[in-house]
């Protein structure tokens, strides 16, 4: 039973969806369904149930799930610790600004746990540049939020936040429970500056073109909420200044936190920060 093959389980497990799959592993799907067929002639018994409804786990499925999370583990610590005993432990992580974020506590405290002989180097970035220095080599990897242009990059969606507007607390759509983006549609938004990723600068102004002060900070666009009245937008949850109020937006789509890597990068840490990063966003 090759860990290759087991890395292709835990993916549709986790998946439910050959399809996903198979694009979460860069290949195509009919080799990693003869990888998956091969894996149940050894094993002796279905992994899947296959129905027109979708794929589910069967009882066996299930514990092998559980032992391929144990083997996968297993063999990412030999990795760390060969690479700790080489004098290579070192993994640079490449935050957007948002440390407090409970599960990147979580992520940060289980990675300790985990590999104590690793030093962890953290990069934070401001909101210019979603991919938090990946693509400049700075960092191993990005805790990071889409969308974004991924080209050559591998994304592994860990958690998905409803979004709110935020306004001034003496704004009367304050007074709201929900907006909807055409309540907005007349008011200044922050924008980012010119070279900004296309994709993030649309998201963040609810897909529409926009006018309003650039920000490049997340105090910068909270300042520019209290002096100008612009609209602000943050993921639901986050704490803000007192004089400021947060309403949720009903017909945005949610901000997706990711993990963000260099498609083909093999190094162990990186492989087992994701792991660990998924469980923990899970919790």
């Amino acid at each position: 039973m090759e860990l290759r093959t087991l890395r292709y389980f835990v993916a549709v497990a986790e998946e439910l969806h050959f399809g996903r799959a198979a694009a979460r592993l860069h290949m195509s799907q009919p080799p990693l369904s003869r990888a998956i067929k091969q894996l149940e002639t050894e094993v002796g018994a279905a992994l899947f149930d296959r129905s027109p409804a979708g794929v589910s786990l069967t009882p066996v499925g299930v514990v092998l799930l559980d032992e391929a999370y144990a083997l996968l583990e297993r063999a990412d610590r030999v990795r760390t610790r060969v690479a700790a005993a080489a004098g290579a432990a070192v993994i640079t992580v490449g935050v957007l600004g948002d440390t407090t974020d409970p599960g990147a506590t979580r992520l940060a405290g289980a990675y300790r746990r985990q590999h104590p002989g690793v030093e962890v180097r953290i990069r934070e970035t401001d909101l210019t540049d979603p991919t938090c220095g990946l693509r400049a080599g700075l960092v191993d990897i990005a805790l990071t939020r889409a969308p974004f242009d991924g080209t050559g990059l591998t994304l592994r969606e860990l958690r998905a936040d409803p979004v709110g507007a935020v306004l001034r607390a003496d704004d009367p759509l304050a007074r709201r429970d929900h907006l909807t983006l055409a309540d907005l549609a007349d008011r200044p938004w922050f924008q980012f500056p010119d070279g900004t990723d296309p994709l993030w600068r649309a998201y963040w102004n609810g897909g529409e073109p926009r006018e309003g002060p650039v920000v490049r900070a997340v105090q910068e666009c909270l300042q520019a909420v209290l002096w100008n009245g612009t609209v602000g937008m943050t993921p639901l949850g986050h704490s803000t200044p007192e004089e400021l109020a947060v309403v949720p937006v009903s017909d945005m789509a949610p901000s997706r936190v990711v993990a963000a890597w260099n498609q083909g990068d093999t190094n162990p840490l990186v492989r087992s920060f994701v792991r660990i990063a998924t469980a923990a966003y899970r919790d």
